[in-house]
């Protein structure tokens, strides 16, 4: 009795040690944004004076990762700016974010992004443990590896890192979700290379292949035993490359990233302050290893390299032989371009990416080392992924450099490209297509998308799509592709802030503003306008004239050209009549703004000189909710109140105001700078 009495007080002391452990709640800090912490799902305090404009927060309800986590919680009403205990979760990447003002804080517009939040009180769910300590994405990890990334490439004979699974807190009665966690594992050396034993494996999977697409070198499927058997030692899960067992043994002065120049659009920002380690990062690389580059040619550049079966041994060859003149030909440096390479088949992997290498000479040996990944050619998938993945600041993308994607693709896509292509376009990547010995007549039947380089490429004036009739002639194309990617003047499709945005201008038109005045406000407008870049995949203008009522002069996909909108604008004749401003806004809101592209930023400019007859405020407070980002301009009788009603906040970046129309002039550059401004504080995706 007496051992059965110590063991049920131990129980029960053990028990209360656990109920304590369970309670407590780690605290973070008002700037630790979601993204940084990886639980999908913890209870977490914040301390007081989060409410801050310093901590941006980007969406309504739902949050983009890069939000701060406490500054969230207090627009979403969980907490206020005395802090408070919160539940966070989160959830997939939207493809866009609405900003919004809530309890004291203004939330802003965002495209997409790739990971979402959502806030809620800091009550734990039941049958969730939730954890007391939360682990964070190191900057300084050598041991965090993107999903999306090839195999990681050890540094030694026989020590190489491996992921395990830990548990992450999940509903008791579902499946437990894991996060990869380093672990180091030592191996032995003579295991890691498998002897070749036959050759029938690689045969046997190119019988899957579709007949579609063409199957060349026959011989090569019969003869790379040791890829064969690594393929089979290690299944593509269809985010990572395979590795050649070569490059497990690497020299003492094997490449790593360094740091580069900083981001001249984003002051202060290392392109290496961002929590990615590179698998090239265990072996620090020498200062001398960089170079400066071609500074004539500052782009970011990624080339979509054909892995499919269909290309072959031998032609595969051709094709790292091609890449690693390019590289030479280009001058890669962190002044200059750099560049990185997705491997495509079945599906698309990164095989390195801007920031690994600093140099020519380091990067065209490690083109040399990739493996063939095989599989298909699904053009349009590696698109989609590149898009989303490549050109991110853990990658090495510097912001102020045009992103370009080089595709190489022998014969045709086995999948559709046109969509995949067209989203690229539209988040300010240039595409380049080369097509190697293109579908002759006789099998243009087995085209799954006829015309899919002119579906794809920024532009179908021939600038951006090279074919090549033979693999052998490749070479050939070397100068005539580098010329074209370092003419940074003609990569339309670059984003900025001045070719990625839907301007609508809602122009007063009302008797008091007469039609000399109105003259000069059109002279005003154009002026705005013709600073931008505009195409129909690029900036785009639409005008509203408002009196007591309203009309849509045009809409934003009535004119594609520069010209052609400045004649638009000139054309405009003066209405006049009452000043219905809040009425006008809500047009414009409905008549120009909804049909805006989903990734184009939605901006509005107001220009009106006198107070309303109806109320501004409220219709202004919609179009913010809906994104619209809106700048008012005030002229003579203008109410400075509305204007700063109708401005999205903070009110002294989004209105103006002279005192009279001759003046409006001066406010051209300042408009213009300060929308450049807020564009380059939002981050890219």
């Amino acid at each position: 009795l007496g051992v059965f009495l110590i063991c049920t007080y131990a129980a029960k002391e053990a028990t209360k040690r656990m109920k304590k452990a369970k309670l407590y709640v780690p605290q973070i800090d008002c700037d630790v944004k979601a993204g940084k912490i990886i639980n999908p799902e913890f209870i977490a305090k914040c301390p007081p004076g989060c409410q801050d404009v310093k901590y941006r927060v980007y969406g309504t309800d739902i949050y983009a990762s890069f939000s701060s986590v406490c500054n969230a919680a207090i627009h979403s009403g969980i907490i206020d700016n005395a802090g408070g205990k919160i539940l966070v979760q989160k959830v997939a990447g939207h493809s866009g974010y609405r900003g919004s003002f809530s309890n004291g804080v203004r939330s802003l517009s965002l495209p997409r992004w790739r990971e979402s939040f959502l806030v809620s009180e800091g009550k734990p769910r039941k049958g969730v443990t939730y954890p007391s300590t939360l682990e964070y994405a190191s900057s300084k990890s050598t041991a965090v590896k993107s999903g999306n990334d090839c195999v990681n490439v050890p540094t030694g004979d026989a020590v190489h890192k491996e992921y395990q699974t830990s548990p992450v807190p999940t509903p008791a009665t579902q499946m437990a979700t894991t996060t990869p966690t380093p672990t180091t594992t030592t191996t032995d050396p003579s295991t890691t290379t498998p002897k070749p034993t036959t050759t029938t494996t690689v045969a046997a999977a190119a019988k899957t292949r579709p007949g579609l697409h063409r199957v060349r070198d026959i011989a090569f499927r019969g003869s790379s035993t040791s890829a064969s058997i690594r393929n089979i030692l290690r299944p593509n899960t269809g985010i990572q490359c395979q590795e050649p067992v070569a490059a497990f043994r690497r020299a003492a002065g094997s490449p790593a990233h360094l740091a580069m120049e900083t981001d001249s659009w984003k002051p202060g920002l290392s392109l290496f302050d961002t929590g990615f380690s590179s698998k090239e990062e265990l072996n620090p690389k020498p200062l001398e290893s960089i170079s400066q580059g071609n500074p004539s040619c500052k782009v970011d550049l990624s080339f979509l390299m054909d892995g499919s079966w269909s290309i072959g041994k031998r032609r595969f060859q051709l094709q790292k032989r091609f890449l690693s003149n390019v590289a030479q030909a280009l001058g890669i440096g962190s002044a200059g371009p750099l560049m990185g390479i997705v491997q495509y088949g079945d599906d698309p992997c990164t095989e390195f990416n801007l920031k690994t290498y600093a140099n020519s000479k380091d990067l065209r040996n490690a083109i040399e080392k990739i493996a063939q990944k095989g599989g298909l050619s699904n053009v349009g998938k590696a698109l989609s992924f590149v898009n989303k993945n490549f050109f991110l600041d853990a990658n090495g993308n510097r912001g102020g450099a045009p992103n370009v994607v080089v595709v190489m693709v022998d014969g045709w896509p086995t999948d559709q490209v046109e969509e995949a292509s067209r989203l690229a376009r539209e988040s300010g990547i240039n595409i380049f297509f080369v097509t190697i010995e293109a579908a002759a007549e006789s099998e243009k039947q087995n085209v799954i998308e006829p015309n899919f380089v002119d579906k794809a490429v920024c532009r179908t004036n021939g600038f951006y799509s090279i074919n090549v009739p033979s693999w052998f002639s490749l070479h050939k194309v070397v100068q005539p592709l580098v010329k074209r990617v370092c003419d940074t003047e003609r990569l339309v499709c670059s984003k900025t802030c001045l070719n990625s945005a839907d301007i609508g201008f809602v122009i007063d038109g009302s008797s008091s503003v007469g039609t000399s005045n109105f003259r000069t406000v059109l002279q005003f407008v154009a002026n705005i306008s013709k600073e931008f870049e505009i195409s129909d995949t690029d900036t785009r203008i639409g005008a509203v004239q408002y009196t007591y009522e309203q009309r849509l002069e045009f809409s934003f996909d009535k004119y594609s050209t520069k010209q052609d909108v400045l004649s638009a604008i000139k054309r405009i004749s003066y209405w006049s009549g009452g000043t219905s401003t809040g009425a006008a806004i809500s047009y414009a809101s409905e008549q120009l703004f909804s049909k805006s592209k989903p990734n184009k930023r939605k901006i509005m400019i107001l220009i009106t000189d006198g107070r309303s007859y109806d109320d501004v405020r409220v219709p202004a407070m919609a179009a913010h909710r809906n994104g619209v980002i809106a700048y008012s301009v005030g002229v003579a009788w203008a109410a400075q109140d509305e204007l700063e009603a109708i401005a999205t906040d903070p009110d002294k970046e989004h209105s103006f105001f002279v005192d009279e129309f001759d003046n409006l002039y001066r406010f051209v550059n300042q408009l213009i700078q300060n929308i450049c401004t807020e564009f380059n504080s939002q981050p890219r995706n």
